[in-house]
């Protein structure tokens, strides 16, 4: 137990705030503004990750009967936001890596009011009261520490010293690589019993949410006649969540929540890394994305 909880109270906050920090550097004013080049786009990007996904886990977690804490940590998962690698996978696709950045800017903002709305909804619905607190107030103050302030901070010093934020970006970025690898190893390994007794369940699970959050998506982008390259960004966007964060709001609540988002952790590579090579020769032919103002 205090293995745990060295890692839920000292490890998991440092290294989300890398990883955030880390995206930070990565973002300036005008990835805000651009919601105003690309109105539609971003609008049914953020649509998909504020409403289809969480309501994909809480759909998922109810087909595969998860037990209360299990199924609540899928919606957690559900409701967090884009991840920075979705930004990548979206560049490696071909995609529009613009819009992308900006729904990671924006989600993840987003995220203090969306993640606490659904995990609260979630805690109501599978009758989860007893896992822990989680009360709205205690998740919005958890989350505006865990994920804004270092984001805030990553962009002031991109602001403030852009040299040094160039010269050191690449060595910030594997930093936070090898952050989330180790979280995901150390979540996975704190709860190692409770994942061996419901892996199967858990893995299924995550692997539908993922697949499932990616198809919908891409369909609803196409059917708002987006191009190819902003739907491959939007679908990239709702296959690669900030799990991260859903395993830090976890770790401050009850550790076994984060269970589905280091499970999911493991998935997410192999099907957004296969959708990216599927994507990359299909937009290769497609017209460029119009630059942002």
């Amino acid at each position: 137990m205090e293995d745990t909880s060295v890692f839920t109270a000292v490890a998991l906050p440092i290294a989300l705030a890398v990883i955030m920090i880390s995206l930070g550097l990565e973002l300036t004013r005008a990835d805000f503004r651009r919601i105003f080049v690309y109105p539609k786009g971003v609008a049914i990007g953020l649509l998909n990750l504020a409403v289809i996904a969480p309501f994909l886990a809480f759909g998922i977690a109810e087909l595969f009967d998860l037990s209360p804490v299990l199924a609540i940590g899928l919606v957690l998962l559900g409701a967090s936001p884009g991840g920075t690698l979705a930004n990548l996978l979206t560049h490696l696709a071909r995609g529009d890596t613009a819009l992308s950045v900006t729904m990671t800017a924006l989600s993840s903002v987003g995220a203090l009011i969306v993640v606490p709305i659904y995990l609260n909804l979630a805690a109501n619905h599978f009758s989860g009261s007893d896992i822990g607190d989680i009360s709205m107030l205690g998740v919005v103050v958890r989350v505006f520490f865990i994920t804004l302030v270092p984001l805030a901070i990553g962009m002031y010093v991109r602001e403030r010293y852009p040299r040094w934020t160039e010269e050191r970006r690449d060595q910030v970025k594997k930093a936070a690589l090898v952050a989330f690898v180790l979280v995901v190893i150390a979540a996975v390994a704190s709860e190692i019993d409770v994942l061996l007794d419901n892996f199967a369940a858990v893995a299924v699970a995550t692997l539908a949410l993922n697949v499932a959050a990616m198809t919908v998506s891409f369909a609803v982008a196409k059917l708002a006649r987006l191009s190819d390259r902003q739907a491959t960004a939007i679908s990239m966007e709702l296959g690669i969540h900030n799990a991260t964060l859903a395993i830090a709001v976890a770790g401050t609540i009850n550790i076994d929540l984060a269970i589905p988002a280091a499970v999911y952790s493991g998935f997410m590579f192999v099907t957004a890394g296969l959708f990216a090579r599927f994507m990359a020769r299909r937009n290769a032919g497609a017209e460029p994305a119009p630059a942002p103002a």
